[in-house]
């Protein structure tokens, strides 16, 4: 586990789709990059998650303080996230008459709650937490389109709820997607491409970026190497 940015105070890695953030429940649950990386850097603790089934950037804290201090910058949203994500059908047709601001995000605003009886599901509902997601398209083609995501809060599976609230679940979503749209691709294609924040200790900006060679167009990815 090749750390793309190390420092005294923190570690920024790449997560591959598939492997969890943290442990599960369970003795096969038990391998996932904070534990990888703890076998490297002892003194590294988690400050956020991604899915499993997500790809790219994660921030990990070297210590107590650390961590501390990093967690405070996600809970005051001073922490920028950008996602990249292939979803089905065509956004900007259905969500036409949503506001749209002069650089072309739209934002969707939907309470959400995990479904207890069908957890990890989770659902827009009244009796939610508020969640607000930004996104804009970035290429489209007859079966899809290719957007760029900004969560404003960070619930469990957000992007992935949000996106199938408006009728465009992501392509390889294997709980909330279709049967005929998780089989267009061998993964979930959601990928956190950019992550921005001010160094906990110094107040240096940092910013890092891990692109992604998808597109709209089958087949979707591309034969690059895989995130």
């Amino acid at each position: 586990m090749t750390p793309i940015h190390v420092d005294e105070h923190l570690l920024v890695l790449e997560k591959p789709s598939g492997l969890l953030s943290v442990p599960g429940r369970g003795p096969d649950k038990q391998d996932c990059l904070s534990k990888r990386v703890q076998d490297i850097y002892p003194e590294a603790l988690i400050v956020h998650r991604l899915d499993q089934d997500t790809s790219g950037l994660l921030l990990m804290a070297r210590g107590i303080e650390a961590q501390r201090r990093l967690s405070r910058l996600f809970e005051t949203r001073q922490v920028k996230k950008r996602y990249v994500a292939v979803v089905a059908g065509q956004p900007l047709q259905t969500q036409a008459t949503a506001t749209v601001d002069e650089d072309g995000w739209r934002t969707i605003d939907g309470p959400i709650l995990l479904d207890w009886e069908r957890r990890p599901i989770h659902i827009i509902h009244p009796d939610g937490k508020p969640s607000r997601s930004r996104w804009r398209a970035l290429q489209s083609s007859a079966s899809a389109t290719l957007v760029e995501l900004e969560p404003v809060t960070g619930r469990t599976h957000q992007l992935r709820v949000h996106l199938q609230s408006i009728g465009h679940p992501m392509l390889g979503d294997s709980l909330y997607a279709p049967p005929d749209i998780k089989a267009l691709s061998p993964r979930l294609l959601l990928h956190a491409q950019e992550l921005a924040f001010a160094h906990p200790f110094s107040a240096a900006p940092m910013s890092f970026s891990l692109p992604t060679a998808w597109s709209a167009k089958p087949p979707f990815v591309s034969a690059a190497p895989a995130h």
